[in-house]
């Protein structure tokens, strides 16, 4: 005899969720279009977490009561909810990628796409974070770490339920409570520590899901809760206890709970910004505004006649592909455009979301999960996310597809921006330096010169290796790399939290191995001073990516001084060292900061919004003087009374009375915002060739 299918509980529809919904994605495409207006919408993806755990959980304990659950059947339910309008999504960034992006920008569309398709996008996200990470808003796929968060979720959620089911132990309610007390304590103990982890990571962000399990559990109707706390005779007791007093004031208690939980929710809109510490306890605020306001539910008046009009109705339907389409569109705009795009476009962009939404629910979403969910149907979609993912990852491996029409014409310029170098790792000093995590590399023989810096280090290498070969000197790089300030026994970070790109022994050793090596006869200073000094970037392009730099001298906490002090401090104590060691030392004061994307330079690109080129590439030497002043006197005092110390201004090749440049003659003279390009590194040094002899 053939086992009849099994067909999963269908929760009972409530409007009022959908509306809920409604306010997490407009709040979520509104920061993400105008981040200035609504500061904390980014939380909306919070209150989408708890409505997904309760809604999945819902299904998964109605079934397995009902003696209905089945595996296959909920995950298939599953791809056909999440895979139609992704499949979409991912394919429309995948051709526009074909048309309208350069090499680089397509190789890491392509490998993100490959992320999405696999559900590993928050992974790949956390991995990228640092240093040379590219400004989130160039990621068009950025969003889809939360829907990968959700599918880990979805993936272990049921195995566990299930297990613990029919196991040793009868109580679900213990067993999620656990688990969400364990994962908040991950978010709040590590968001200091690794707020890049704890940000993406799912171990963190499960308590958000989870807590919408629990609400599950607490909805369910009274017999079931009944039967899980049979045998545990004063719980029992005192639920029954609850139930009966809610039943006796439903509508009064359920409008306290719905006022409460809007007004939590609007305070995390205003006060919650990407400053916070976040997720950590402020992700409470949201959690728990969900809670109560799907806890009060449509016996609410804020329910029933607020959430459940229309009109938020309307935009719940659509808030998943709303929430997938919005992100790319603003993202592209803002890479075809160079910058942040005007208000139009992100005006238009919004609202062709909204179009691209409606027309992806009406004509995909809808007739492919109304349409059951046979066995063909759910096996082609998972055969078309296989080969949306391979096509992405092609495209990564092959480096963008460099051979497309669409970038030839504009792939000499791009070449600028691919900054590579023919070095020498092996031998010299080199290999117990790299052995130990420094950065070392070097041309001729037995270099007598030695570069110390940050990644503006080796850039300016390019150049001055032209020089001192011209002299039949060898020149090396050592030093941290980018982030790493050339200064001794000193902690250079990003945030407040751990200590990931270990400056301290990446300069302090290869300083130590300069002063005691007596064929290193000259050493040459190069950072980037300003971002150090102010914790912050520079202009529209990074100055978002950073504001949390941290520095602090190895045996002081970090905030026993100001970032100011310990440079400048430790600076003078450095250049001792080594004047001390007799060696000659040149300080070179930096090249500008650009503050915009030197791709907006470009003489085209494949596909724009708007007509206007950069003109000129460059930025006003006002504010370059302005962004550098505090910083240049600071250092004028310290190398007052080290006169031994040549100093060069590297800005002197660069700038006139008017601008500082990043391009000339149609010649890229930076690969982004703040480092040259190899041939700029050539024009700086041969402009400035004298004042290196």
């Amino acid at each position: 005899m053939t086992r009849p299918p099994r067909h999963l509980a269908h929760p009972q529809y409530r409007p009022d969720i959908d509306g809920l919904r409604a306010i997490a994605v407009l709040a979520v495409v509104a920061f993400h279009a105008f981040p200035q207006v609504v500061k904390g919408g980014f939380i909306g993806v919070d209150v989408f977490f708890v409505i997904s755990g309760f809604l999945i959980s819902t299904i998964i304990f109605e079934s397995l009561d009902n003696g209905m659950f089945s595996f296959s059947a909920f995950y298939a339910r599953r791809i056909r909810r999440i895979f139609p309008a992704l499949l979409l999504v991912l394919a429309a960034s995948f051709s526009f990628g074909w048309f309208g992006l350069l090499a680089d920008e397509y190789k890491q569309l392509g490998k993100h796409i490959a992320a999405a398709a696999g559900f590993v996008s928050n992974f790949l996200l956390q991995s990228e974070t640092g240093y040379f990470d590219n400004a989130a808003d160039t990621k068009p796929l950025l969003h889809l770490w939360s829907l990968c968060i959700e599918e880990q979720f979805y993936i272990i959620w049921p195995f566990m339920i299930w297990i613990l089911r029919y196991g040793k132990s009868k109580s679900n309610l213990l067993f999620v409570l656990l688990i969400t007390i364990v994962s908040f304590s991950m978010n709040v103990w590590n968001v200091e520590k690794d707020p890049v982890a704890t940000f993406y990571t799912p171990q963190t962000r499960f308590w958000e899901l989870s807590c919408g399990s629990i609400l599950a559990w607490l909805l369910l109707p009274a017999h079931r809760c009944h039967h899980e706390l049979k045998g545990k005779k004063h719980l029992n007791a005192i639920w029954l206890i609850v139930l009966n007093f809610i039943s006796d004031n439903k509508v009064f208690i359920s409008n306290i709970i719905s006022v409460f939980g809007i007004f939590i929710l609007l305070y995390g809109f205003v006060n919650i910004d990407k400053g916070a510490e976040f997720p950590g306890k402020w992700a409470v605020v949201p959690v728990l505004s969900a809670i109560f306001i799907i806890l009060s539910g449509e016996s609410a008046w804020i329910g029933r006649k607020i959430l459940s009009n229309r009109i938020f109705v309307w935009f719940g339907l659509i808030s998943y592909p709303l929430y997938l389409w919005h992100w790319p569109l603003l993202s592209f705009a803002r890479i075809v455009e160079g910058e942040v795009p005007g208000h139009a476009i992100r005006i238009a962009a919004v609202m062709m979301s909204v179009g691209l939404a409606w027309l992806t629910y009406q004509f995909v979403e809808r007739p492919i999960r109304q349409d059951g969910g046979s066995k063909a149907k759910v096996s082609i979609l998972v055969l078309l996310m296989i080969v949306i993912g391979s096509a992405g990852y092609s495209v990564y491996v092959h480096d963008g597809l460099k051979f497309r029409d669409s970038v030839k014409f504009v792939q000499n310029q791009m070449d600028d921006l691919d900054f590579k170098i023919d070095r020498m790792t092996k031998g010299w000093l080199c290999d117990p330096l790299i052995a130990r995590g420094t950065r070392c590399f070097y041309s001729g023989s037995n270099p007598s010169v030695v570069i110390m810096g940050d990644s503006h280090a080796a850039r300016i290498y390019v150049g001055l290796r032209e020089f001192y070969s011209a002299q039949g000197k060898g020149v090396a790089v050592f030093g941290g790399g980018g982030g790493c300030p050339p200064l001794l026994n000193v902690v250079s970070k990003m945030s407040s939290g751990d200590d990931t790109q270990n400056c301290l022994v990446k300069m302090s050793d290869p300083l130590k191995q300069i002063i005691n090596t007596p064929t290193i006869e000259e050493v040459i200073f190069a950072s980037r001073g300003p971002l150090y000094t102010t914790s912050n970037g520079f202009g529209d392009f990074d100055g978002d990516r950073y504001g949390q730099w941290v520095l602090h001298d190895e045996n002081n906490p970090q905030g026993a001084k100001s970032n100011s002090d310990v440079f400048f401090g430790a600076l003078g104590a450095t250049l001792d060292a080594l004047l001390a060691a007799g060696k000659k030392v040149t300080y070179l004061l930096d090249v500008p900061e650009l503050g915009f994307d030197i791709r907006s330079c470009l003489a085209s690109r494949p596909i724009t919004l708007t007509s206007r080129t950069r003109e000129p590439c460059a930025v006003l030497r006002s504010q370059f003087e302005s962004r550098n002043r505090d910083f240049r006197a600071r250092l004028s005092q310290v190398l007052a009374s080290r006169a031994d110390v040549k100093v060069v201004d590297l800005a002197e090749a660069l700038c006139d009375e008017k601008y500082c440049y990043g391009s000339k003659d149609g010649v890229l003279l930076y690969s982004d915002d703040d480092h040259l390009s190899r041939r700029g590194s050539e024009y700086v040094v041969h402009r400035l060739w004298d004042k290196f002899r």
